[in-house]
């Protein structure tokens, strides 16, 4: 049984999270077309909620759009009022993500 210290999106399957707290930090992974690799910044969100389980995981994200529809509840730390339901669509280079927002009923 692998342990699960990161949030996996499976494409189809929406991902019920709550966040409390995060961190832009440097990350240095292997591009998987080239093989080179390269640092990029990613925005680490820290998990307490996953799919109506106390959890505690990391959910990184590294793909620009699902950053920018996230970035609206960093500043002040908003997140941490809501709840988000993110869904995978498609694979690879092609992944978008519908990013659906609730209030958090522990606010």
């Amino acid at each position: 049984m692998a342990i699960e210290n990161y949030v996996r999106l499976v494409e189809g399957i929406p991902k019920r999270l709550h966040f409390k707290d995060h961190a832009y930090v440097v990350r240095r992974i292997r591009d998987p077309v080239t093989g080179w690799v390269k640092d990029v910044r990613v925005l680490e969100f820290l998990v307490d909620y996953e799919d109506g389980v106390p959890v505690e995981k990391v959910f990184s994200v590294i793909q620009s759009k699902l950053a920018a529809a996230l970035a609206p509840y960093v500043e002040g730390k908003r997140y941490r009022d809501f709840l988000f339901t993110i869904t995978k669509i498609g694979s690879g280079f092609l992944s978008e993500f519908k990013v659906e927002v609730s209030p958090w009923p522990g606010a």
